[in-house]
């Protein structure tokens, strides 16, 4: 790498080449330079600030680990000159030394809203382009900030404990090394390495929640409440993300011996449901739904079928999305919708 590609080696920079030095630890094999043999990760690159400081860290590391590192640049074409933002970022991906450079354009829909649509069509492009490549792993610029906001959102959505443990380090192939930095490292970074990042204008738009959220609710509990609210969620976060994955954990284990398996569906006793505690007996149930018939229940769902267990007086059977249940003989029984069963009758205690 030349000596335009070797920024003199500040404490923000330190702390971006260490954080991505910790993520390309779990990425498989090892060697002496790159080579077309060597794995492969990806940015997803934005151009922003957080993207490009990670780009610049992982076209370091990774050398030095014998890996290759490419960039994934989407458009999503939802702004005026988008194209010509996404030409920038892959110029800038270029000149960090990132091969291969792929610049994706996506549509996106209507579904939840624009946010959520945005993110699913990126989420999309990106998964695409890691199996056309055979690429390890694909990092993502998530930061410490935004970490502290999801689980703000979280909390004010009443979405329950998996929404407040926020974004997890690593989803699949999806890993974020920069959950313990902050937003203005990551700006500090750039400017030590003389790198010029986009500043995207829908971040300061107040009509998208998570920018209401970052302007004016986060500086009003600093203010408030001192500093350091966001790295006080952010823990928050570490903290309910191990409890969650423990109990997760024992409800796979404790699933994997009651389920009794049927045709067109299974069973679980409802005593054995009810001599556990409710956060794990809620687990247990929606583990099972997800493991047989891969369904994702929302917690009211849960609620609802836990009722058989915990509130029964004889009523009929809960109709969940492609799930029918209904408590017979001491027993919860879950079906699939709309095969002929004696469990889609009205139960008899």
């Amino acid at each position: 790498m030349d000596s335009q590609r070797r920024p003199r080696l500040t404490p923000a920079i330190a702390d971006l080449r260490r954080s991505v030095r910790g993520a390309l630890a779990g990425v498989g094999g090892r060697g002496s330079g790159t080579t077309d043999a060597a794995p492969l990760v990806l940015v997803a690159l934005s151009g922003g600030p957080d993207s490009l400081a990670l780009a610049a860290a992982t076209a370091f590391e990774a050398h030095r680990a014998g890996i290759r590192a490419g960039a994934v640049i989407i458009d999503h074409g939802l702004q005026s000159g988008s194209a010509d933002v996404a030409a920038a970022a892959a110029a800038q991906a270029t000149s960090l030394g990132l091969d291969p450079v792929l610049v994706r354009k996506v549509n996106v829909g209507s579904d939840g809203g624009p946010e959520a649509a945005a993110r699913a069509a990126r989420y999309e492009a990106l998964s695409s382009a890691a199996a056309e490549y055979a690429a390890d792993t694909v990092l993502l610029g998530h930061t410490l900030d935004d970490q502290a906001e999801t689980v703000l959102l979280g909390l004010a959505r009443g979405s329950g404990g998996l929404s407040l443990a926020g974004m997890a380090q690593r989803t699949g192939i999806f890993v974020r090394p920069l959950l313990g930095i902050r937003r203005a490292m990551t700006v500090q970074a750039c400017a030590d390495a003389g790198l010029t990042p986009w500043n995207d204008p829908h971040n300061d738009d107040a009509a998208f929640t998570r920018v209401r959220v970052r302007n004016r609710v986060m500086p009003v509990l600093e203010s408030e409440l001192g500093p350091g609210v966001a790295e006080a969620l952010a823990r928050t976060a570490i903290q309910l993300r191990e409890d969650s994955e423990a109990l997760d954990h024992f409800a796979e284990e404790i699933v994997e011996e009651l389920v009794e398996i049927a045709e067109a569906g299974f069973s679980l006793p409802v005593s054995a449901l009810l001599s556990n505690p409710a956060a794990l007996r809620q687990r247990l149930i929606r583990v099972a739904v997800d493991s047989e018939f891969h369904v994702s229940l929302s917690r009211t769902h849960t609620l609802e079928v836990a009722k058989l267990v915990t509130d029964w007086h004889g009523q009929g059977p809960v109709h969940l999305p492609g799930v029918i249940v209904v408590r017979r003989d001491g027993l919860l029984c879950f079906q699939a919708s709309g095969v002929d069963s004696p469990q889609a009758d009205q139960a008899n205690g």
